[in-house]
């Protein structure tokens, strides 16, 4: 199947500028575990396409994207506070209390860690284990219950986890894509790293979480950040 690198929600979302050399890598997680680089298959800014995927078996499959931190935001102080409180970036604003720099323009350096989850054929109870297992990312949403599993669960529990441990206090955000000009629903994960929602019955979803981290004076930029998703979706009501 083809498939384009997006960013942005509602009247902003739009196809990734990306350069290729920024992605560090792009690979699918396989039912049985096998990890298949996919980075040869990215041919970036195609007329309708950003590249194109192929799986070999049916089952539950997880896609990988990560890029590197070589991106960077800089913008006013007024518009980098309202950024940092309406995303729950609770390091930086602490930061910038602290240091008496809320008036003080902010800047990011930024990456992107994100994950699809793709079922091929009819969802079965066999196929869906690597759904529910971190990939190492430096930022990343585990489903603690695949959304694919039979019977479809009531609820979706997620943990959140950053740089190998769960993190507490993270806003996440689960947006339909079909209506994406603002979420659906947003909670903040707990001392486990945990929040859940409500399994949507269909339709495309995007669960995201940002987190951040001071960076020492000697950096370029302020902060380091990084903007981690999970995408999923269903073909019809059960």
């Amino acid at each position: 199947m083809s498939l384009t690198l997006q960013v942005g929600h509602g009247p902003f979302r739009q196809r990734s500028p990306i350069p290729l050399n920024r992605i560090t890598r792009f690979a699918a997680i396989a039912p049985n575990g096998t990890v298949i680089d996919l980075r040869g298959n990215l041919h970036l800014a195609g007329n309708t396409e950003d590249g194109d995927v192929r799986f070999p078996s049916p089952g539950a499959y997880v896609l990988m994207l990560e890029t590197d931190d070589r991106a960077q935001s800089h913008l006013p102080a007024i518009r980098f506070n309202d950024y940092l409180n309406v995303e729950g970036l609770t390091p930086a604003l602490e930061q910038r209390k602290r240091t008496h720099r809320m008036d003080a323009d902010g800047s990011e350096n930024y990456s992107r860690q994100a994950k699809a989850l793709v079922q091929v054929g009819m969802p079965d109870a066999d196929s869906q284990a690597q759904v529910t297992k971190p990939l190492g990312l430096a930022l990343e949403i585990v489903p603690e219950q695949s959304p694919y599993a039979v019977p479809r669960p009531a609820a979706l529990p997620v943990r959140v986890i950053y740089q190998g441990r769960p993190l507490s206090g993270a806003l996440v955000k689960l947006t339909n894509l079909e209506h994406d000009a603002a979420p659906l629903e947003m909670h903040l994960t707990d001392a486990a790293g945990r929040v859940s929602f409500t399994m949507p019955n269909g339709g495309t979803w995007l669960l995201n979480v940002i987190w951040t981290r001071p960076l020492p004076q000697s950096r370029e930029t302020d902060f380091e950040t990084i903007f981690s998703s999970l995408s999923f979706g269903f073909t019809s009501s059960p």
